[in-house]
């Protein structure tokens, strides 16, 4: 079956950068668009970043432009989220997905961003 696993999360100050990674198994990963979303306490989903399955193109939410780069590695089966100056409120549970619209979601990684 379909397993998205996340890893990476963690507490970081203002301004610091995290690494997080999404391995995935169970289905031809090559063949799929992935995406990460966040979702804050008390706060919608929101889709952050989304990379197409050849990794040629990719797309960012406003709020992230210019600080947060999805990339992947068809070969490890694994899609990654770079995420540079970092501030509070990227403080959210982050989950990679399948496809466009999603078929499949991980079950998340926390971020914190505190002093």
């Amino acid at each position: 079956q379909v397993q998205l696993v996340e890893s990476g999360g963690g507490l970081v100050q203002p301004g610091g950068s995290l690494r997080l990674s999404c391995a995935a198994s169970g289905f031809t990963f090559s063949r799929y668009p992935m995406s990460w979303y966040r979702q804050a306490p008390g706060k919608a989903r929101e889709l952050v970043a989304f990379i197409t399955s050849g990794g040629g193109a990719t797309r960012y939410a406003d709020f992230v432009k210019g600080r947060f780069t999805i990339s992947r590695d068809n070969a490890k089966k694994t899609v990654y989220l770079q995420m540079n100056s970092l501030k509070p409120e990227d403080t959210a549970v982050y989950c990679c997905t399948q496809g466009s619209p999603p078929v499949s979601w991980g079950q998340g990684t926390q971020v914190t961003v505190s002093s």
